[in-house]
Formats: structure tokens, sequence, C-alpha cells
């Protein structure tokens, strides 16, 4: 049936649904690749106790690929959340662009089980980093082929506002490509690189502040709760990526 918004096309609500259905159990597979570890049998407990501080221990790389994993896969679901407050409507074309953004999102856990595993290899850094630079190119082209000519969207968004999320998705996977590259050098160094681009993504950036600048002929409105300076007017549609 025709969505709010200029034009026709279909309902975003199903497809925002099966996002969320998806996003929500590769999230939680990610714990499953941090194995709890055996009990052997026929130890004191002084022995035991030595053997599970031994085991845990073991366990820190994949504890530290869970965690920046299910980091990442959370700021990949707030950009794909905040897209779809400025979409307004979907076509077939995008719902199929929907569903390979999906397929790269349940590729997560085999990845991050792999780098957890290899930390110290090259190529399961670099597959690593392929999985996380696929979901990114998809989702720059979800933001593309909604908003290119307003195809999806509202006729006055901005352009402004397109160009720089456009950029900000971008920085990702240009970082993760880095991060591939260093990988053939230090292992190491391309892990901190994964570790510290969701913290880019995380912080405030001019994004923000143009989504918080009131709608023009808005003056006297309430501010956002966060507060911001302003700058160009716009309509404010959504939080950032």
């Amino acid at each position: 049936m025709p969505a709010t918004g200029t034009g026709r096309g279909l309902s975003t609500n199903r497809v925002e649904a099966l996002v969320d259905g998806v996003f929500a159990v590769a999230m939680t597979l990610l714990i499953l690749t941090i194995a709890v570890p055996r009990e052997p049998s026929g130890l004191s407990s002084q022995a035991l106790s030595r053997h599970l501080r031994h085991d845990l221990y073991a366990l820190r790389f994949t504890g530290l690929s869970y965690a920046i994993s299910f980091v990442v896969a959370a700021v990949y679901w707030v950009g794909h959340h905040n897209q779809f407050a400025v979409i307004r409507r979907t076509d077939r074309v995008l719902i199929w662009i929907n569903i390979l953004f999906l397929m790269g999102v349940t590729g997560i856990p085999f990845s991050t089980a792999l780098l957890g595993a290899y930390p110290d290899q090259q190529i399961a850094v670099a597959i690593y980093g392929g999985n996380l630079i696929a979901i990114g190119l998809v989702l720059y082209g979800h933001w593309w082929y909604a908003t290119d000519n307003q195809r999806l969207t509202d006729s006055d968004l901005d352009p402004l506002l397109v160009r720089r999320a456009a950029r900000r998705i971008l920085i990702g996977p240009s970082a993760y490509l880095l991060a591939i590259g260093l990988s053939f050098l230090s292992p190491a160094a391309s892990i901190a690189i994964y570790a510290l681009v969701p913290v880019y993504f995380i912080l405030p950036g001019r994004v923000d502040r143009h989504l918080r600048a009131p709608a023009p002929g808005a003056e006297g409105t309430e501010a956002h709760p966060e507060g911001s300076e302003k700058e160009e007017p716009g309509p404010p549609r959504l939080e950032p990526e």
C-alpha cells in the first residue's frame, strides 16, 4: 500500500521488521563464539582453578573479537535504522538491497569466530575486514539508491545531508580496507583499527549538528534534547549513523 510521503511506493514496515529480526539473531549468535572452558576430570580444586584461569586467559582474543563485532553490528544497525527515518517508501530494488545487506550481517558471527581463533593470521584478519567492507558498501548503496533524485524520500530532503551522510558511511569501508592492507605487516594493528572505527561513529560529528538543526520557519520550537549549535537549516530527520 502507499507509504507516507510524496509519490507512491511500498510500506517500509516489513523491511525494517526483517532487518531488526536478523540483527537481533546475528548479535545474539556472537556470544556463542565464546565457548565455556570444559572442566577436566581428576583435578584437585587448586589445579582446576589454575586450569580455569589458563583457559579464560586463552579466550582473551575471542572475547575481544566478540566485543568489537557486537559494537560494529550495533553501528551498522543504527546507520540502517537512521536511513529509514528519511526513506518514506520502498520498492523491489531497495528490498533486494536490504536482503544483500542482511546476508553480510549474518556473516559477522562466522568472521568473528575466525578472527577470535586466529588473531595472528593475516587471512583471518582480512576475511573479517572484507565482511565489514561488504556490509558498509551495501549500506552506502542503500543510501545512494533511496536518495538519488529523492527516489524514495521526501522531495525536500536536504542535499547537504545526503552528501554528508554518504561520506560518513564510506569512512568505515575505507578504514577497514586500510586495516586489510596493514594485516600483511601487523595483524595486531589491523585489529586495533577494527576496534577504533566504531568509536568514530559513536561520537557526534557534523552530521549530528546538521540533523538537529530546526526546519526553516520553525524558530521557537523546542531544541533537540541533547542540544547542539545550529548549522545550515534543514528538516530534522533522524539521529546520525
